[in-house]
């Protein structure tokens, strides 16, 4: 299985402070981003557009041979027609997982041997489907199930070898795997038959296995005050303590700052349930002593050690986040991505009322819609008062549905529109907004067409002329006819003439066009 994001989109304006100095055209083209962050001191940023992948602030260029640039993100040509899927970081290094399998690693530190620039890890015919980065240390998960490591093991977090390793991959023995994670200086696995396997620096409990012991070979870890009657949705690990998230909802932690506040003790040395009702998903970073997690609700709670502070008790936060990052901004005052994040284009209407609670939750929806096998829960009632499209197909054919079958459109793009509805925030791409378009187009949504021409009509210049062509002639956005004569006169015409004025037969061909269209010409 591939890493599921932690956050499925962030606002790029969470970044605003970060990124003020670069070229708003530029910031509009960003499609995914990560934040380079080691011990709160900031690195940079990697940025992905839908061509290219970029590098942006001193320290992640100066490893890469790049001069930074405060205006301009630097393109990494080594990544040139590779799509990023995954990312991760640890002290001075940060490694990239591409959607066919290949690993790559760039690195500060010397010991890593990059060469600064970036390094390729997958040899041979190894094609791995997951990364996950500790301190000092770096797993793999190939997509045959099996589990390797590289770089510091001074506690053993490399499995089953006495020294460390940055040239090879290290097998650490473990088969049939589907998600790995690394804390600060130890690691975690989870096999397909829902047993988690936990190695390396024990100091606070963080392994789960009752004690504080180092391990160097890896041990299974059990929940002794619980029955597991629900399968293991996701492991992650903090600098010092580990989470695990079941499918249920239920959540347990184990190490630094997992027991109740007020207990004699306040570090768990096996999983301890985490007192939160029905989880949704998880995070945390290698190198922090704080955890977030987001309910079935869309509310948003923190606990642990926050910039050296004292350990805070488990706390829902204020406020109506969208996201991870936005929610590590109150803990942080700066915002913290969680593995590589799409970013969005945001459009408010100002309503003061956010009905995000109706949208996706398990406990409270009497539809589902499916696409591609994967469900989108919401609410008939909801849903036919916030759309005309809607209050017309379920008092017609959908009424006594209860789940709609969606073929037309991708998965993103349905869950992006289903929930604007709900809270009046959208995603807008250059990769979702042909759909989009259609499906405003068809569904008769007047505001989500107003947006996405506000979208192309923002984003339209000479090098998206081309793409957004099709959709302003078929759509008939009458609006930009202006800015298209003014693009096509000044950098589409030139470089026409100058290429056909090399060529006889292009020439040619272009004369013969022109009389086959004279009457219109002439009108």
């Amino acid at each position: 299985m591939k890493k599921v994001p932690t956050d499925t989109w962030v606002d790029i304006e969470l970044f605003q402070n970060d990124l003020k100095d670069i070229d708003q055209e530029f910031i509009t083209s960003i499609v995914s981003i990560f934040k380079i962050t080691q011990f709160f001191k900031e690195i940079g940023f990697l940025c992905m557009t839908n061509d290219a992948t970029y590098a942006y602030g001193e320290e992640i260029c100066k490893w890469l041979s790049l001069k930074h640039d405060p205006k301009r993100p630097q393109q990494i040509n080594i990544l040139n027609g590779k799509k990023i899927i995954q990312i991760d970081s640890g002290e001075k290094f940060i490694v990239l997982l591409t959607d066919d399998g290949l690993v790559f690693l760039a690195s500060g530190n010397s010991e890593w041997q990059t060469n600064n620039t970036f390094r390729l890890i997958s040899t041979g015919n190894d094609r791995f489907e997951m990364i996950s980065c500790g301190y000092y240390h770096l797993l793999l998960l190939r997509k045959d199930g099996t589990v390797f490591a590289m770089g510091e093991n001074n506690w053993g977090q490399l499995a089953n070898i006495s020294h460390s390793s940055y040239d090879n991959l290290v097998d650490t023995g473990l088969n049939n795997i589907k998600i790995i994670a690394c804390g600060g200086i130890h690691s975690l696995a989870l096999t397909n038959t829902n047993e988690i396997y936990s190695w390396g620096w024990n100091e606070y409990g963080q392994l789960g296995l009752g004690d504080t012991n180092n391990r160097t070979t890896p041990s299974l870890v059990s929940f002794p005050d619980v029955s597991i009657n629900s399968k293991i949705k996701n492991i992650v690990a903090g600098g010092s303590h580990s989470l695990f998230l079941w499918e249920d909802g239920q959540i347990f932690g184990c190490g630094y700052g997992q027991r109740p506040i007020n207990d004699n003790e306040q570090d768990a040395k096996v999983p301890t349930k985490i007192p939160i009702e029905i989880v949704q998903s998880v995070a945390c970073k290698n190198y922090h002593l704080t955890s977030l997690a987001l309910d079935h609700s869309s509310h948003y709670y923190a606990w642990g050690r926050f910039l050296n502070k004292e350990l805070v008790p488990l706390k829902k936060l204020d406020g109506q986040l969208k996201s991870f990052a936005a929610a590590s901004v109150m803990q942080y005052k700066t915002p913290i991505t969680y593995g590589l994040t799409s970013t969005i284009e945001t459009y408010e209407s100002h309503v003061t009322i956010s009905n995000i609670v109706l949208f996706n939750n398990p406990d409270n929806y009497d539809v589902e819609f499916v696409i591609d096998d994967k469900p989108i829960l919401a609410s008939k009632c909801y849903l036919k008062m916030a759309s005309k499209y809607f209050s017309r197909m379920f008092s017609g054919d959908w009424k006594n549905t209860d789940s709609v079958v969606i073929n037309d459109y991708g998965y993103d793009t349905y869950y992006s529109y289903l929930r604007m509805l709900h809270d009046d925030y959208i995603r807008i791409k250059q990769s979702n907004i042909a759909e989009l378009i259609d499906l405003a187009n068809c569904y008769g949504d007047e505001r989500l067409m107003k947006l996405c021409r506000t979208f192309i009509q923002t984003d339209l210049n000479k090098q998206t002329l081309f793409t957004y062509y099709p959709l302003i002639d078929k759509y008939e956005i009458d609006e930009m006819q202006d800015k298209l004569v003014q693009l096509t006169i000044k950098d589409v015409l030139p470089k026409i003439t100058n290429n056909i004025s090399k060529n006889k037969k292009k020439i040619r061909k272009f004369l013969e066009l022109v009389l086959s269209e004279r009457q219109s010409f002439l009108n």
